[in-house]
């Protein structure tokens, strides 16, 4: 079933869709299956599960004719534009202008519409797979939680396994989600354009139970209420995971579980928690920080998730829809040197130039960019092709590299794989989360991870605390992996742009704490087809900030 607005799934649509609505089909069998066949069949509930992990690379979500919709990894690359790390040349092929110009994101815009459809029906690939694996009790917990048992036939560690992956991708989607809605007062908005109080408002919660009736009249969760929703899901990933043995990183093991256990309280400032679950997955003892060579290898540099850093991934096979578009995928947009993409067409991925310049010269990863003419790192970089290096413009980023090394032939470079999540984020969760609670522990996490793993030269600073510490390592360490903005607008951190060299005109931006447009709008068809959201959306950030002129 369609809403109003083209092909947009919303959560007040959302119980309409069954698995041949508004997505592709998810799992190669006709509509006539079962729930008891679903159970029954390993094969079945594995196709079932497998279509979330499939779905991070959903192309064509809203509609193909914007190349920016081609799955989760550009969801991951708007919120990176939309702080002060993440550059692009302002040029006829950057399709994220929007993110990078603070235009365009209202409530009537396509660039509002893409993110909140694409969540919805990310979420409905999971209450498919938990519906098909588990039911519901008709009785809540005393926090008012769904109470789930396991259906007759679910059995073994494996089909409790998948099911636990049901639940983890829920949270993720929901915290990602949660995260982006929330509205936090800034500068510009401490209520919405209404005058209405929607502090820590996120957005509504729609599991398999959920009627139509029921979405057609869903309120905006509170923190409060999305942390504990997203918590009992954690609670049942981690008592039908704990066992799994996946087949491959797409699907969550015990440890990214534990990691979004790790997120979920960081968001919500439950700090000395976050920092529990960060060690908890830290000590699992299955996932190691990337060495040197790993991080610079130019041919499975961050596209090969066979290293042990990497917890969760998102793989690309060669026959999917996002490959076979040769330009509409990760590799197109985050790898300067594959040749035939939308970076190679001028709008280079780039670092801020201020954050390359707090890098040490000591740190390896200051050799993922390009250093400016006449620095000492100048020329030291590992690329795959020289001459084409040097057609990039300065700061351009190597992190990212095609498959194989391979810049010419887009069925080789993009078949690849993306992070999720790496094990290195925990040991940084770890030490903020630390922070605030004992600094002189988070002192000595963070110095050990850095000179251990990353600069042997790094001497631990204090002018701006160690919480900054910590925020100025997580920039460099997840640069272009689409976590750092949840830091900006939870500390209330400033994008300034102004101190960058390398920002476009129309992006030269310095706000005054976290930007408003952290905070994104529900799309207009959504509101209408849910009234219990009128008037209680975001305020529509754009146009709200003026460019500082550049001298």
């Amino acid at each position: 079933m369609k809403s109003i607005h083209n092909k947009i799934c919303g959560a007040a649509l959302l119980l309409s869709l069954t698995l041949t609505g508004c997505m592709e089909e998810p799992i190669p069998m006709g509509s006539t299956a079962t729930e008891d066949q679903l159970v029954s069949s390993s094969k079945a509930t594995e196709a079932l599960a497998f279509s979330m992990p499939a779905f991070f690379n959903n192309f064509a979500t809203y509609s193909s004719d914007f190349a920016y919709d081609w799955g989760y990894g550009s969801l991951m690359h708007m919120r990176d534009i939309e702080t002060a790390d993440l550059a692009r040349i302002s040029h006829g092929y950057n399709w994220y202008s929007s993110w990078g110009e603070n235009t365009y994101l209202g409530p009537l815009y396509v660039a509002t519409y893409l993110p909140w459809a694409y969540y919805y029906q990310a979420i409905q690939t999971a209450n498919n797979t938990i519906s098909a694996l588990a039911e519901a009790k008709s009785e809540r917990d005393a926090d008012g939680n769904l109470v789930y048992t396991i259906k007759p036939g679910v059995s073994g560690d494996y089909q409790k396994g998948l099911l636990a992956a049901g639940f983890a991708f829920r949270a993720l989607f929901y915290l990602d989600a949660a995260q982006w809605y929330e509205f936090l007062p800034n500068e510009i908005f401490t209520t919405n354009e209404e005058g209405k109080n929607i502090t820590e408002l996120t957005l509504p919660i729609v599991t398999e139970m959920t009627t139509e009736a029921e979405a057609r009249d869903n309120p905006r969760a509170d923190r409060e209420d999305m942390y504990k929703f997203i918590s009992n899901d954690l609670k049942y990933a981690i008592e039908f995971g704990k066992n799994f043995q996946r087949p491959n990183k797409t699907l969550p093991d015990i440890v990214a579980i534990y990691g979004l256990c790790a997120r979920l309280n960081l968001w919500v400032k439950n700090y000395e928690e976050a920092a529990k679950w960060a060690r908890m997955a830290i000590n699992e003892g299955k996932n190691k920080p990337l060495t040197q060579e790993e991080w610079l290898n130019t041919s499975k540099g961050f596209n090969d998730d066979a290293v042990s850093s990497w917890i969760w991934s998102s793989r690309m096979g060669k026959e999917d829809n996002v490959v076979q578009t040769g330009i509409l995928n990760w590799t197109s947009w985050m790898s300067n040197e594959a040749q035939f993409g939308y970076s190679a067409a001028a709008p280079f991925l780039m670092i801020g130039s201020a954050l390359y310049d707090r890098i040490n010269d000591t740190d390896f990863r200051k050799l993922s960019w390009k250093a400016p003419k006449g620095h000492p790192l100048a020329g030291k970089e590992p690329v795959i092709d020289e001459e084409w290096a040097a057609t990039l413009a300065d700061y351009s980023s190597f992190k990212f590299r095609p498959s194989e090394g391979n810049t010419q032939e887009y069925t080789i470079a993009c078949v690849g794989a993306y992070p999720i999540m790496r094990i290195e984020e925990m040991y940084l969760i770890e030490a903020e989360a630390t922070a605030h609670f004992d600094e002189g522990k988070a002192g000595s996490l963070l110095t050990e991870f850095v000179k251990t793993y990353r600069d042997p030269a790094f001497e631990l600073g204090t002018a701006d605390g160690i919480v900054d510490e910590c925020f100025q390592q997580k920039r460099i360490e997840l640069w272009g992996e689409g976590l750092i903005a949840w830091d900006y607008k939870r500390l209330d951190v400033s994008v300034d742009r102004t101190t960058s060299l390398n920002w476009g005109d129309l992006e030269n931006y310095k706000t005054n704490g976290r930007p408003a447009w952290l905070n994104l709008c529900i799309p207009q068809t959504e509101i209408n087809n849910n009234p219990a959201l009128k008037g209680k959306n975001n305020p529509d950030p754009s146009g709200r900030y003026n460019p500082v002129p550049k001298k």
